[in-house]
């Protein structure tokens, strides 16, 4: 292998242990600070204590896409290009998919180092982001890209690997369950056992984080099953990153109904159906636990109204934090402009949006308070390191804020 390996523009040094990072999906830092505070993660607490840790800031919007495909490549979204689930062709005013590697811009960290001669392997608990991780992967030459969700239909010319759930010794798990997760987790520890590779990138979900609040026993059993297996996993020797792609929030109100800004329903009745578009770049085909509700939505208008009528609108909707135009979005938190909307609404922390009431199905969310993500009040995230900071990053530590995607860099090229 190489010694230094470039990457988008960023130099890697080739790690002397297998680095292997994993991304609690939906990982706000209350969780751990509820079980830090009282000492049921006992490895996650000797990691902040003997390594590193502190609160970084994901990429906008708080969404699983943009944050695990700037974490995967080390760059912010304007330059890897996808900045939700979808976005509006407005050639054709139909919402494209932006979970396809070809619209991924630039190379990954994993590519990278495979192209150099490194043995990488990513598990991801859903298959919707496995092509665009696997982006340039060749497992052919011994490379591993699989999920939890397909773990029954992996095959070797697709996916490096066969016969999973025999290999990893579990049941195929449910998509509504935290085994979908720890499936991923056991996979990995089988795999760095067994095969060792040089980089790993494991990818959680965030049902347990989408249902329960940190004081709820279910994300306490959780939270303790990911120490037993990071644990296991910083046992074989390795350098451990943990990172999150996005916080939570509680979006209900005292009569545990979500609280809803139906944007598409106001500007129609303002400006007119038809006039207006309002995209939910939180939607994807699991909506159970979110009902297809964020706290980031994109609106195009059709050219009949201004933007700017559009913004003030919006703006002075009780809840939305943010209503700005296409170039100050996209200068304010680094968003390709290429695929941006006219307007960008953020909501208040306790408030999520959508689009028309008629079109969200919110029957999953029966019995549950909504918790969801996608504003500003969600890019706090966890990152912690199981070995300490060499010189060299901690003098840039003392400088700089910390972006999640850099949980790489800092693992490869800033540990001890």
């Amino acid at each position: 292998m190489n010694s230094n390996i470039s990457i988008n523009g960023k130099s890697y040094r080739q790690p002397e242990r297998p680095v292997v990072v994993v991304c609690i999906d939906g990982g706000d830092p209350e969780y751990l600070h509820q079980f830090l505070a009282e000492g049921t993660v006992p490895n996650i607490q000797r990691f902040v204590e003997e390594g590193y840790s502190t609160v970084a800031m994901g990429s906008m919007p708080s969404f699983t896409c943009p944050n695990n495909m700037s974490i995967i490549t080390g760059t912010p979204v304007a330059k890897h290009g996808i900045s939700g689930n979808y976005y509006l062709d407005t050639n054709t005013w139909q919402p494209v998919v932006m979970t396809g590697p070809e619209l991924l811009r630039g190379e990954t960290i994993l590519a990278g180092f495979a192209d150099s001669g490194a043995k990488v392997v990513t598990i991801t608990a859903k298959d919707k982001l496995r092509r665009q991780l696997g982006k340039g992967l060749d497992v052919s030459q011994g490379h591993v890209s699989f999920s939890s969700e397909f773990a029954d239909r992996c095959m070797l010319a697709e996916n490096g690997i066969e016969n999973v759930l025999e290999y990893v010794g579990m049941p195929k798990p449910d998509m509504y369950s935290m085994e979908l997760s720890l499936f991923v987790l056991e996979a990995g520890i089988k795999l760095l056992q067994d095969r060792r590779p040089n980089l790993m990138y494991l990818l959680l979900t965030d049902f347990v984080q989408h249902k329960w609040a940190p004081d709820h026993d279910q994300a306490r059993q959780f939270y303790q099953a990911l120490d037993d297996a990071f644990g296991r996993l910083a046992n074989e020797d390795i350098v451990l990153g943990l990172i999150a792609d996005h916080g939570m929030s509680d979006k209900s109100n005292e009569d545990d109904e979500p609280n809803v800004i139906w944007l598409q329903d106001i500007l129609d009745a303002e400006f007119g159906e038809g006039e207006t578009t309002v995209i939910c770049p939180i939607t994807d085909a699991f909506v159970a636990h979110h009902g297809a509700l964020g706290g980031f939505v994109r609106v195009w208008t059709r050219g009949n109204v201004s933007v700017q009528a559009v913004i003030d609108r919006v703006a002075a909707i009780d809840g939305v934090d943010l209503s700005l135009d296409k170039k100050t979005a996209c200068r304010l938190f680094e968003l390709p402009e290429d695929r941006e909307a006219d307007v960008v609404v953020v909501s208040r922390k306790d408030v999520c949006i959508g689009s028309s009431a008629k079109l969200h199905d919110l029957e999953g969310l029966k019995g549950n308070r909504l918790r969801t993500h996608g504003g500003v009040s969600e890019t706090r995230v966890p990152f912690i390191l199981n070995r300490p900071l060499n010189a060299e990053y901690r003098q840039q530590v003392a400088c700089s804020e910390i972006k999640s995607y850099q949980i790489f860099d800092f693992a490869i090229n800033g540990t001890q």
